[in-house]
């Protein structure tokens, strides 16, 4: 057997050696895959809760006038979505236009919530494409729901209720939030915390 023959024979086990590790990494990533669930907007327990009325706040629109945050809206209204950003976030300059076309795609009517000065703020509204959302720039509704990080949601359900809330940083973390309110739960969390038991009781 030449040196030539040797090596191709051990080049050959090693390709197949590496086939087999291929094919192992495969299914263990696949396995993780089933194993890990999607996680969605983090939930906090600060502010008014999921359920509760939110109060009614007259929040100051940068433009002028005032729109009232916990006005209940009628049973064919849309969902509300308060969407707590700033121009020193650079998540919040990444998640608006992922909010704009969720807005667009799950019907839902979302409204920016600042705390700075009214020219950074229009500003911050010019460069980002927001003059078609309503703005409520200043503390009163940030101080309510006890926002501490950005970027913060708040789904306000057609009775005026705290629908679903929490920190948000993708598109996904934005659908939880309908998901939440939809599935009966406070949060994506608490819904797949449920699904648990079920699944193993199957």
């Amino acid at each position: 057997m030449t040196l030539s023959m040797i090596s191709q024979i051990l080049l050959w086990v090693l390709v197949l050696g590496l086939s087999v590790t291929v094919a192992a990494l495969a299914r263990q990533i696949g396995v993780l895959h089933e194993r890990i669930a999607p996680v969605g907007a983090l939930a906090t327990g600060r502010g008014p809760e999921v359920g509760d009325p939110v109060p009614r706040i007259a929040g100051r629109l940068l433009e002028g006038g005032a729109l009232d945050i916990g006005e209940p809206l009628g049973a064919e209204a849309r969902l509300r979505l308060l969407l707590f950003v700033s121009s020193a976030c650079p998540i919040c300059k990444k998640l608006i236009p992922l909010a704009k076309a969720f807005a667009k795609s799950e019907r839902v009517d979302v409204i920016f919530v600042g705390d700075a000065e009214p020219a950074e703020q229009r500003q911050f509204v010019a460069k980002q494409g927001l003059e078609g959302f309503p703005f409520v720039n200043g503390p009163d509704v940030g101080m309510t729901f006890r926002v501490e990080r950005l970027p913060y949601a708040v789904l306000v359900d057609q009775a005026g209720k705290v629908a679903a809330k929490g920190l948000v940083n993708s598109r996904e973390h934005l659908e939880s939030l309908v998901t939440a309110h939809e599935t009966g739960f406070s949060s994506i969390q608490d819904y797949l915390a449920a699904r648990t038991p079920a699944a193993a009781a199957e």
